[in-house]
């Protein structure tokens, strides 16, 4: 009885497509990359004596002052997450916060000059890093690269729902990008 049920079971779940398979099969290399790339991003902000969280945020105010929640989405982290991160780089002297003549309640993040200072510090580390690794691997390569990995992401944000079915998605509000996620942990 229970051979039966098990083969019921078996015989309605869903089978991977060819492209299916192999979508599956890049998740952990993709992960993999992510990691060996905060690895880098760490080490490269270290030599500005800052974290990879603390100089995203820098990088995301050093053109133009802007609110925490605009960091946050241009990010695509919690408002939360960067809201402690502002607040520690303000207390060290790297930004400060400035009055917002678009809205009276949030502030905006502004670099000072020591921010700039150190971010200027950071960057070049990462131009150094970044020039001989992109030799190594050859500019068309990383262009071919760059193109796959920004079609790859605005498919998954158009299905951030991967549990839904597809009728389904509508009712659960699928195609709203989530905060966070695994992205969702800047250090201090």
């Amino acid at each position: 009885m229970i051979r039966k049920r098990q083969n019921a079971v078996n015989s309605k779940a869903a089978r991977h497509t060819a492209a299916g398979a192999v979508l599956t099969e890049l998740i952990i290399p993709v992960i993999r990359l992510e990691a060996h790339f905060s690895r880098a991003g760490e080490a490269i902000a270290a030599t500005g004596g800052q974290t990879l969280a603390r100089w995203l945020t820098l990088e995301m105010v050093a053109g133009q002052p802007a609110t925490v929640a605009q960091v946050a989405r241009r990010l695509d982290l919690t408002r939360q997450s960067v809201q402690r991160i502002a607040d520690l780089l303000e207390k060290d002297g790297l930004t400060q916060y400035a009055d917002n003549p678009a809205h009276q309640t949030s502030k905006l993040v502004r670099i000072t000059a020591r921010g700039r200072q150190t971010l200027r510090a950071i960057q070049s580390a990462q131009r150094s890093w970044a020039n001989s690794l992109g030799a190594k691997i050859g500019e068309a390569n990383l262009r071919q690269a760059s193109r796959f990995v920004e079609q790859l992401t605005r498919f998954l944000a158009d299905d951030s729902n991967p549990s839904a079915t597809a009728s389904g998605r509508q009712k659960l509000g699928a195609g709203r990008p989530r905060k966070g996620g695994t992205y969702d942990r800047p250090r201090s």
